[in-house]
């Protein structure tokens, strides 16, 4: 049964099967939809009524003929307007999961496709709220979308993060800019019992990585009394929460000498300035410094950048997996542990692991595996994306 729409309506082709997207799948690719000179003209960012190819709906889709991902499921209901509104009743059922995990207002908000605005990452710093609208759509809609933001939590400020790759594939100008209230120093985040400090408007990403959180928490039950080391430390990641659990010392390695003085500035804060030591430089050079040394440590991390950030980079991704499951083995003292993770959507959880065990034999030592960590629950997975299940946190005791 076939009725007008107030949307443009593109349709799938022929050929292309409309169960998966029926079962949950939220993109359409390009090569899956008619490409007429007509479709080809609707504006990127424009809400669209996706149907079969024998017209029958499947809802409403944010369009962007510029992208591989040329629509995204925003909605099922093809009644229901796309409006601030809308957007009101997405933030608010994200918020209510949020409140109920978190007793402060410090954490990922919006996780993009499984928080039902597809493209679309908020991270919360209490009265601060970093978006990254990485869809064309959240574009289009971006002042709506901030007002909504503000009337469900009440923020102050907001900041658009709008850098990375992911723009770049939607054909967005990369930008960062603030759009409401004021941004002048690094925010302080207590988690784990520690204060970390994100720079919202230099650091990484929107400025700390949430997605470590519970994982930073399951290392701090191992470290009583030890030496930690980690490696791609950010603002103090494992480091800061490891000290707040007892660890007798912890030294953060990074290439990022900003990063390292807020590590720095945290563990100050935290109360753990004389147990805490910072090494700038190449995390492979300086490994390989402190295993001539014979350096050793009861707890060693190793949270590298995605070394695959594509199926393209996934080979020469896992080698340097492998490689730095190796040296990071080689500082471990006997007993103690390894932790190695890994951001990288594109190489799995089985991969991951082989790469990780290859590199701990190679090292000459034997592993078994403790536990395997994800991303905190603020993070949520969309059951039919693999890309949303990317981080993967491996936790090893050695010989």
């Amino acid at each position: 049964m076939t009725h007008p729409s107030s949307f443009p309506v593109v349709r799938l082709r022929p050929n292309k099967s409309p169960q998966k997207i029926r079962f949950g799948f939220p993109w359409v690719f390009a090569d899956e939809l008619v490409l007429d000179r007509r479709t080809r003209n609707i504006e990127a960012g424009t809400i669209v009524e996706l149907q079969t190819a024998d017209r029958q709906p499947l809802g409403l889709c944010a369009f962007n003929a510029e992208s591989k991902i040329i629509c995204r499921m925003m909605e099922r209901d093809v009644a229901k307007p796309i409006d601030r509104a809308w957007l009101e009743r997405r933030l608010r059922h994200a918020l209510t999961l949020r409140e109920t995990l978190y007793y402060a207002p410090f954490y990922r908000l919006i996780h993009a496709e499984a928080d039902g605005l597809p493209g679309v990452i908020i991270d919360r710093f209490g009265d601060v709220a970093v978006l990254q609208p990485n869809a064309a759509w959240a574009e289009t809609m971006l002042d709506d979308l901030v007002a909504a933001l503000v009337a469900v939590t009440g923020v102050k400020s907001v900041l658009k993060n709008g850098m990375g790759r992911a723009r770049q594939l939607e054909g967005l100008v990369e930008e960062t800019v603030i759009l409401t209230g004021k941004i002048d120093k690094p925010v302080p985040v207590k988690m784990n019992g520690a204060v970390y400090l994100a720079d919202l408007l230099g650091g990484q990403k929107t400025g700390i990585f949430y997605d470590q959180r519970e994982n930073h928490a399951f290392a701090s039950r191992l470290v009583q009394g030890l030496e930690v080391l980690d490696v791609f430390s950010h603002v103090g990641g494992f480091a800061l929460s490891a000290l707040a659990a007892g660890a007798k010392s912890a030294l953060c390695v990074d290439g990022s000498a900003p990063a390292l003085a807020l590590a720095a500035l945290g563990a100050e804060k935290s109360g753990f300035s004389a147990q805490f030591s910072t090494v700038k430089g190449d995390a492979f050079n300086v490994m390989a410094d402190l295993a001539s040394e014979g350096r050793k440590f009861d707890l060693v991390v190793c949270d590298p950048p995605a070394f695959a950030p594509n199926r393209q980079a996934l080979e020469a991704g896992l080698r340097a997996y492998s490689r730095v499951a190796r040296a990071g083995a080689a500082l471990v003292s006997p007993g103690g542990y390894l932790v190695l993770c890994s951001c990288s959507h594109a190489a799995d959880l089985a991969r991951f692991r082989d790469a990780c065990l290859r590199g701990i034999g190679k090292a000459g030592r034997f592993a078994a595996l403790l536990h395997t960590g994800e991303a905190g629950p603020d993070h949520p997975a969309h059951t039919a994306l693999a890309e949303s299940t990317y981080l993967k946190s491996l936790f090893f005791r050695l010989d």
